[in-house]
């Protein structure tokens, strides 16, 4: 098997996963799954509202979910974990699925975005989308978009921060699909620099007293070329005692001239 469909075939698998874990747990309020494989096997972490719908008395629930996916989508010995969402209002699944749902009690699409977007907001985020399509007022079908907030399509935090889910609603006029982006608070953004006025003075008398240390310090570099020098340098021979006494002799006739 190449690269190609190795990647596409995981894909694929994950998708199936996330549409059964959606259509299985919708009642415990289901967020979304990760799946990533280990040495010991395949960990998936679960993410709902009520995750102990999921777990069920005793662990009854999340063992027959285990022999499911390792049965149905072979995956090898599945280890699940769940985890709490604990802003509901920051998660593209449950907005969607709130959408849906009011959808299919009869609530207007404009009231059921506007009233979803509006609850992503207030939770904080930095930006929402809400795509609602369908036959929504006509037999011919169309979209409908409400967007507020900071919300990048492209680019790095597009790929890394930003958070979507799709589904989709059988209605009496026929399928209405729901796309959902939401741009958490905590997504951080390249052209945004925070410039400080002026440095603790802590971190003031850190730098200076690095500066004291590194000028006080010689380099190892100067060490080597003093070291070098020094070696160079010719040293004296030591004298003998008869130029010793040579020396001494001339010296003693050049005083009794200048006297």
């Amino acid at each position: 098997m190449s690269i190609v469909k190795h990647f596409v075939s995981e894909s694929l698998k994950k998708a199936e996963i996330n549409e059964f874990l959606r259509n299985e747990f919708e009642k415990a309020g289901y967020g979304g799954v990760d799946i990533a494989k280990t040495p010991l096997g395949t960990h998936i972490v679960v993410y709902a509202m009520r995750p102990g719908l999921i777990i069920g008395r005793g662990g009854e629930t999340i063992k027959e979910l285990a022999t499911v996916l390792e049965q149905k989508f072979q995956l090898p010995n599945p280890q699940i974990s769940v985890a709490e969402i604990e802003v509901p209002e920051l998660n593209a699944y449950v907005i969607a699925a709130r959408v849906t749902s009011a959808l299919k009690r009869g609530v207007h699409f404009r009231r059921a975005g506007f009233w979803a977007l509006q609850q992503v907001m207030e939770a904080g985020a930095l930006g929402g989308e809400i795509i609602i399509s369908g036959k929504l007022r006509t037999e011919r079908a169309r979209f409908e978009k409400f967007r507020e907030g900071y919300l990048p399509k492209s680019g790095e935090p597009a790929l890394k921060y930003l958070h979507k889910a799709e589904l989709h609603v059988q209605l009496k006029p026929g399928i209405f699909g729901v796309k959902v982006r939401i741009m958490p608070p905590e997504a951080m953004f390249p052209d945004k620099v925070e410039i400080t006025e002026a440095l603790p003075q802590e971190k003031i008398e850190k730098v200076e007293t690095a500066a004291e240390a590194a000028v006080e310090q010689p380099k190892p570099e100067e060490k080597e070329t003093k070291e070098a020098e020094e070696t160079q340098k010719p040293k004296k021979k030591a004298e003998t005692p008869e130029k010793e006494a040579e020396s001494v002799v001339t010296q003693a006739k050049t005083e009794e001239a200048e006297q």
